[in-house]
């Protein structure tokens, strides 16, 4: 349990810490908190909200580890390093990817809803 409790408490200096210093992340979280209302009326299901509300937080995720490889990079070199800079463009890419799924998602559902798709 001790390692449990402590595992939050390291979860939580890190929330603190994004939240306070990383734009990306605190846009991603001003995204979520409009994301509950929006994916309400969007979602014809708990389902689909539960996928809509997910997606972001895949994203938030992602967003999360993209700034554990960033930093695990700087704490290593601030000097160019072609194997530091693939390192954070693959980051950089994999939080792409998330914004394209969280797109395509939320206009499945938006165009679902619109009758505008099946």
């Amino acid at each position: 349990m001790e390692r449990i409790i402590s595992a939050f408490w390291n979860s939580m200096r890190a929330f603190k810490r994004l939240s306070r210093d990383e734009k990306a992340f605190q846009q991603e979280l001003i995204l979520l908190l409009a994301a509950l209302p929006v994916g309400w009326f969007l979602a014809p299901t708990w389902v689909a909200f539960a996928l809509l509300i997910g997606v972001i937080l895949v994203l938030i995720m992602v967003e999360v580890l993209n700034t554990g490889i960033e930093a695990a990079c700087d704490a290593h070199s601030r000097e160019f390093n072609i194997e530091i800079q693939l390192a954070k463009d693959c980051g950089s890419l994999a939080v792409l990817i998330a914004i394209l799924l969280v797109i395509g998602v939320w206009g499945i559902v938006a165009l679902q809803r619109f009758g505008l798709l099946g």
